[in-house]
């Protein structure tokens, strides 16, 4: 009995193997470049850290039904799904901090979740008071 969701598939699946694991080396160096900056800037900034187990979970791999093959492939898309939110939720802190303006409302755009609680995009008076409160100064 076959299990696979596509079982009519084999060929295409193993053909498009290597693409999905060259992105690990990738992924691993946006794992470690991601880490220190969060580490060093978020430091200076004076940003609470993210927490990284919140994000980053690998347990499907240890459930005893699945073949070696499909352990591997669960561990990799736990850390690599993973990783991206970990990755996009340390960019949207630090845009908070830098930024906080929304973007221009588009129908094709989807707007970022964590920009939920942004300055509206055109808001020149949100913008001059929130940079007054932060800089004590007027910008034009």
């Amino acid at each position: 009995m076959e299990y696979k969701k596509y079982g009519d598939r084999r060929l295409r699946h193993w053909a498009s193997v290597p693409f999905i694991w060259m992105m690990m080396f990738p992924l691993v160096l946006l794992d470690i470049m991601m880490e220190i900056y969060h580490r060093v800037c978020f430091m200076l900034y004076g940003i609470p850290y993210i927490s990284r187990d919140k994000y980053i979970l690998m347990d499907r791999q240890r459930l005893k039904y699945l073949p070696w093959y499909d352990k591997l492939n669960c561990a990799y898309c736990g850390y690599a799904n993973g990783l991206l939110s970990y990755a996009v939720a340390i960019a949207g802190a630090t845009e908070k901090y830098w930024c906080g303006i929304k973007h221009k409302p588009m129908k094709r755009f989807i707007e970022p979740a964590h920009q939920k609680d942004f300055m509206a995009y055109g808001d020149k008076k949100a913008f001059e008071k929130v940079c007054k409160l932060e800089n004590g100064v007027k910008r034009n």
